[in-house]
């Protein structure tokens, strides 16, 4: 295969610093869902935890638990629902379970009582985005049930969290009202939370006045930038997709990836990296239009840290540059420097 993904970890690791320094006092949560945006979580939690990381967002259970293989003393996050013997899992491993419903609450309350090992939660309360959370009228029961199962030592409310829907700062302000009504409701019953998140990646870098104890970023951090456009000081990519020129005729240049690679079909009409639009993509191949000079062997940037971004060609078929990078095939090498 001709095509590759090349990785920097001195970038990840600048990126890392930038967005530290951003964000702080807050802590940064390193989010790793979908192998870490597509990069490698086995590459990407060692060097995040060389920079200072101590808490990894993993999103379910099976993955986090492969990041407690390879960081037996990290702080570990993983929010989606899961079934009971997952949960079981979760709480032996010592992973953070964010609970967004009553039913989850209890299916954790249960297995920590029948596996006697104390559990720790993240409650979440929706705040408006209704992407999992309990609702306003569901908070006070909830609350009830996870202050019963601290005092019974089954459980302990680490945090409080939810999600943004990032539409407007008046939203968004009006959601943060939500959730610190939340958590002062839970401080008032009782329950101590130490871990305060709202905010993933735009609303922690441009929002200070929204980031609570811990702030939740995964894209900006793989130097993902955000479709708005806005300049992120200190941010740059991370990983850079290439593939080689396999076929060179009179109007039309082949390069070594197609569809099965990961690169969308539907990019036809989009520029990559050297400035050649791709007339087609097809299952194993690209045809891009010929340029002055293009010859067999030649390496091609299809997006990366040259003049077209993964988020540059996330734009051109309306989704996230998190997406583009995600698709991208396992069978495609990770070369890491």
């Amino acid at each position: 295969m001709s095509a590759r993904l090349d990785i920097s970890t001195e970038a990840f690791l600048g990126n890392l610093r930038a967005v530290t320094e951003r964000t702080a006092p807050a802590e940064l949560m390193l989010v790793t869902k979908d192998d870490a945006y597509g990069h490698g979580l086995e590459w990407a939690v060692p060097a995040a935890l060389s920079a200072g990381v101590e808490w990894i967002g993993s999103y379910d259970v099976a993955s986090a638990l492969r990041v407690r293989a390879i960081a037996p003393h990290a702080r570990i996050f993983a929010w989606a629902t899961s079934s009971g013997a997952e949960a079981a899992e979760a709480i032996e491993a010592d992973l953070d379970l964010g609970v967004g419903t009553a039913e989850y609450l209890r299916l954790i309350v249960s297995e920590a009582e029948r596996l006697k090992h104390r559990a720790r939660v993240h409650l979440k309360i929706d705040t408006g985005l209704h992407r999992n959370g309990l609702r306003p009228e569901e908070w006070a029961d909830a609350v009830a049930t996870a202050r019963r199962a601290e005092e019974a030592g089954v459980l302990r409310v680490t945090g409080v969290w939810s999600h943004l829907a990032e539409a407007s700062d008046a939203e968004d302000d009006e959601a943060q009202r939500g959730f610190l009504a939340a958590v002062d409701e839970l401080r008032d019953a009782g329950g101590t939370p130490r871990q305060l998140h709202l905010t993933a990646s735009a609303a922690s870098w441009w929002r200070p006045e929204l980031r609570g104890t811990l702030c939740r970023i995964g894209a900006f951090c793989y130097g993902i930038r955000s479709a708005d456009g806005s300049d992120l000081e200190g941010i740059r990519p991370v990983a850079s997709l290439s593939a080689d020129v396999v076929d060179v005729r009179e109007d039309v240049v082949r390069i070594g990836i197609g569809a099965l690679d990961g690169l969308p079909s539907i990019l036809t009409g989009a520029t990559i990296g050297n400035g050649a639009r791709i007339r087609r993509v097809d299952g194993t191949w690209t045809e891009l239009e010929c340029w002055q000079g293009a010859r067999r062997g030649e390496a091609v940037e299809v997006f990366g840290a040259g003049a077209v971004s993964a988020t540059d060609l996330a734009e051109r078929i309306d989704t996230v540059g998190e997406e583009i990078l995600t698709r991208v095939s396992p069978l495609v090498p990770r070369r890491y420097a």
